[in-house]
């Protein structure tokens, strides 16, 4: 299993683009490193009609992906975005990898 620094349900904030500033929950983590951000990124697309399953055609507001460079996990208690480190937690003879704040060193996933 490989160490990942942004997970699903984690707040971030996006740094570059048209939706730089915004914060928001990933809602989703794809293949390719990008993440998809709620209410963050939104792109108008066209859909066309589908009587079958009920479809009705016009223009629909989707999330776009952003690729996982482009944001920065959420730090509550200094209210700003902030870097991910990796830090290895004994615990009576087992470790386990734990995410932590570069900034202030608190442990992010209990």
């Amino acid at each position: 299993m490989s160490f990942s620094r942004i997970r699903v349900g984690d707040q971030v904030v996006v740094m570059t683009g048209r939706s730089r500033g915004q914060r928001g929950t990933v809602t989703r983590k794809r293949s390719d490193d990008r993440v998809i951000v709620e209410g963050v990124n939104l792109v108008k697309k066209t859909v066309r009609p589908d009587p079958n399953q009920g479809i009705q055609g016009g223009i629909e507001e989707q999330e776009a992906p952003i690729h996982i460079s482009n944001v920065m996990i959420y730090n509550p208690s200094t209210k700003k975005h902030d870097r991910v480190g990796c830090k290895t937690i004994d615990n009576g003879g087992q470790s386990r990898r734990v995410r932590i704040f570069k900034s202030s060193g608190e442990v992010i996933d209990g």
